[in-house]
């Protein structure tokens, strides 16, 4: 594999990127075809790269379609691009967060490569769910690492399939590393794609080309970069990269990167105790696309944790139970864009966050049998939760002992938080930490004349601020 474009067949690339487009838009070939004047058979023509798009129709479809220019510059002889000029929009190539540490990109630690994408939820921002090869990471990794190495010169001037499925593949291992490793260290490499991505849309934007494809490649590696700064305490630079991201995604009509950046917004405002932000960024969530299950569960979920920030008893509790109702009613296309919300993984990600609502509306309201719902809630999540997710364990186990602190239940919130306060401080994370201030706090309040209470507090000390 190198820079350059590998070799297809002439209307080949054009009929994947209609493909594409017209699924985006929500219409069926012969849907496509009755808006442009054509029978449904051509349209199926077009996409298999079995015929030559009629003069002036890519022009049409980008305008139905909204996509850019993109079929347009696709279908053009002779390789007509837009004319270099200034950027097609300054805006997505913005200044970006500089990357901490001078280390080379490294790799995720991968146990599986993927060989088709789809994979675990992630799809090729050229071609959505069209089943594409992946080159083998002994090609990519190498390929990135000179492309790292070299600057804008090195860069190619389209978006090359195979180098955009090598980016999407490493996406699974960077994820995995991000939540089950206590270490962020791996947010250099992750930002140094992201300069990387951001450059190459950059030189294909100034081709005359749409940069769509890298940018769409850029929202998902922002999340990344979001989370881990976020969980270094670095929250300025972590709302950077979601803005940024947001940008990237709307700009590629990317609705699967939309709603999972607005979640980061929810997280990061919330750790802010500003619970009015937070349920409006959750509403904004929903409001992504309310046909997709996935997003109004976890709509539901952030905005009982917003309102049970805010001591709203009511409407903590109805949000709480329709999550539960739309969790249990998750169809085929829920389960390819957030296979995180099934099985196991589904119960984890819903009750921790149940746990969660339910605490923080026990602290607000002083409600032990509240407390007690969000002990039950918590110990399912630990219960479903793998091994290998240790920075998950660690903070789940302290908000358990905070609800059972919250529950007037001191002993249980002591013995359940001792064995793992020494560790849960060395971590650092500032979800972990400040999970750790809320239960140290409450301790205190309550307890503080208990030996056992004291030994716990004073091990966690001003640290757990």
């Amino acid at each position: 594999m190198d820079g350059e474009d590998v070799r297809t067949p002439p209307w080949g690339e054009f009929g994947r990127e209609l493909r594409v487009w017209r699924r985006r838009a929500g219409l069926t070939q012969a849907q496509l075809g009755l808006r442009i004047g054509y029978h449904h058979s051509v349209i199926s023509k077009l996409e298999g790269g079995l015929r030559e798009p009629p003069m002036g129709l890519p022009a049409r479809l980008d305008v139905l379609l909204g996509s850019d220019g993109a079929l347009t510059a696709l279908a053009e002889p002779g390789d007509r691009r837009r004319p270099r000029s200034g950027p097609s929009d300054p805006t997505l190539f913005p200044v970006l967060p500089a990357v901490e540490g001078t280390d080379a990109l490294a790799p995720p630690g991968l146990p599986v490569w993927p060989r088709l994408l789809p994979y675990g939820g992630f799809t090729c921002p050229l071609h959505d769910d069209t089943q594409c090869p992946v080159p083998g990471p002994q090609e990519v990794l190498p390929l990135l690492a000179r492309l790292d190495a070299g600057g804008v010169a090195a860069l190619p001037d389209r978006p090359v399939p195979d180098l955009v499925h090598g980016l999407t593949a490493l996406l699974p291992g960077y994820t995995s590393v991000a939540i089950e490793q206590v270490s962020t260290a791996v947010v250099a490499s992750i930002e140094r794609i992201l300069h990387l991505l951001v450059r190459w849309a950059e030189v294909v934007d100034a081709a005359g080309r749409s940069p769509l494809a890298p940018l769409r490649l850029a929202a998902q590696y922002a999340q990344l970069a979001a989370r881990l700064r976020m969980q270094r305490g670095q929250r300025a630079v972590g709302m950077a990269w979601v803005t940024h991201g947001l940008r990237w995604a709307g700009a590629g009509a990317d609705a699967v990167a939309r709603a999972t950046l607005l979640s980061d917004f929810c997280t990061l405002t919330r750790l802010d105790r500003d619970a009015a932000s937070s349920l409006a960024y959750a509403r904004a969530l929903g409001a992504v696309d309310r046909e997709r299950g996935w997003m109004t569960t976890l709509s539901h979920l952030y905005q009982a944790r917003a309102y049970g920030l805010a001591g709203a008893v009511g409407e903590c509790r109805r949000q709480v139970l329709l999550a539960r109702r739309r969790l249990d009613r998750l169809d085929t296309r829920d389960a390819a864009e957030a296979p995180w919300l099934l099985g196991d993984a589904g119960v984890v990600r819903a009750e921790s966050s149940i746990g969660g609502a339910l605490r923080d509306l026990a602290a607000s309201t002083g409600d032990r049998a509240v407390a007690r719902r969000a002990v039950h809630a918590t110990g399912r999540a630990l219960a479903h939760l793998p091994a290998r997710m240790r920075p998950t364990y660690l903070l789940l186990t302290v908000r358990l002992a905070d609800a059972h602190a919250c529950a007037g239940e001191p002993d249980a919130a002591v013995a359940v938080a001792t064995p793992v306060a020494e560790e849960a401080l060395r971590t650092g994370r500032a979800t972990i930490v400040h999970e750790l201030h809320g239960l140290r706090a409450r301790l205190r309040q309550g307890w503080d004349d208990l030996p056992e209470v004291r030994e716990l507090t004073d091990l966690l000390g001003p640290s757990a601020h």
